[in-house]
């Protein structure tokens, strides 16, 4: 799935780009480096420390969704999570100051 999503990012996107991701063993898999090497003129990867969720607020957006929707209310099934997941983040979307926390947490290095 991640070397579709770098296809069609490639695909759609005219420009240079510059992506940054975290090393989850699918994003520094060699078949990824591989093809990255193939596209260096058109794209161009950094990768965030192993453990920093100051620079990889997507992390603690997991971590509140789990605690706060999975964790609490047991989905019967994986249509009733997705609704409760959905719904937790729609209503939390156009809080700025929610958002912002986010990316305030500290990796303690």
């Amino acid at each position: 799935m991640f070397m579709e999503f770098l296809r069609r990012l490639v695909h759609q996107v005219p420009l240079y780009m510059f992506l940054i991701i975290d090393q989850h063993p699918v994003h520094v898999a060699s078949k990824v480096k591989k093809w990255l090497k193939k596209n260096e003129d058109r794209i161009q990867v950094f990768y965030l420390p192993d453990y920093s969720p100051d620079l990889n607020a997507h992390e603690n957006l997991n971590q509140d969704v789990k605690s706060n929707t999975v964790g609490r209310h047991r989905p019967c099934d994986q249509k009733e999570m997705m609704c409760h997941v959905r719904s937790y983040l729609y209503a939390h979307q156009r809080k700025l100051r929610l958002v912002k926390k986010y990316f305030e947490a500290k990796s303690g290095r």
